[in-house]
């Protein structure tokens, strides 16, 4: 049976990857900073004894090492980065930048996912997917961006983008593949009620294109319904 491991499991796109590949009889390892307040993940839990519930900050990289170690024995189809966070705010604009959450930003956004492919390249490798997946977003383009703002995210988008196409490279001779996904504008937290698209949609398409993926894409930055993206 195949295995996925999931970050940021406890909300928004991360809890709807958990019911979708639990419900298509995965094993699922889902990760979250705080257990205990993770309520719509527990019940989840509770529905379907497929899914596993660690405690994982990404922040905190002994935490990633220390549950890589725990998880030692187990072969992970799909590492699958999907928490992140946002980071700008209004007032903290240019000329008003906060620094520290710019650095906070770039290490959930950015280091964290580099750190979980270290630390669990061994499960990759002794499995039969070997995929690692980075959830994204089409603000990471450099093409795209008409509008300016947001440069905490769009920066730390960009640089995870530029970072997992250097590792796909370096990966590609171990077999093990790297995917860079935009899930759509999705109706969650971080979206917000205007968003075009529900988590339901934006995670179909998305295990649409994981399910289709060959090595030779490795390193793609691909939108949820499986068009390619500009850098």
């Amino acid at each position: 049976m195949a295995t996925v491991l999931i970050t940021g499991a406890n909300r928004g796109l991360g809890l709807e990857f958990c019911r979708q590949y639990a419900e298509a009889g995965w094993d699922v390892i889902a990760c979250c900073r705080n257990i205990g307040q993770a309520q719509d993940l527990n019940r989840l839990a509770g529905q379907y004894p497929n899914i596993q519930v660690e405690k994982l900050d990404v922040v905190d990289f002994d935490q990633i090492d220390a549950l890589a170690q725990k998880l030692s024995g187990r072969s992970i189809d799909v590492l699958l980065n999907n928490a992140g966070v946002y980071g700008d705010s209004q007032g903290h604009g240019f000329g008003q930048l906060d620094y520290r959450v710019w650095a906070e930003t770039l290490r959930i956004n950015t280091q964290a996912p580099i750190k979980m492919a270290e630390a669990f390249l061994p499960q990759l490798q002794h499995s039969d997917k070997k995929l690692l997946v980075n959830v994204s977003s089409l603000m990471g383009s450099i093409a795209d961006n008409t509008s300016g703002g947001s440069i905490l995210y769009r920066s730390s988008k960009a640089a995870l983008n530029a970072a997992m196409k250097s590792l796909a490279i370096d990966l590609n001779k171990l077999g093990v593949g790297v995917l860079i996904l935009h899930p759509g504008w999705v109706k969650t937290d971080m979206g917000g009620p205007a968003a075009l698209i529900d988590a339901n949609e934006s995670v179909s398409g998305m295990r649409a294109v994981i399910a289709g993926f060959s090595l030779a894409q490795s390193g793609s930055f691909i939108k949820y319904d499986g068009k390619l993206m500009a850098w």
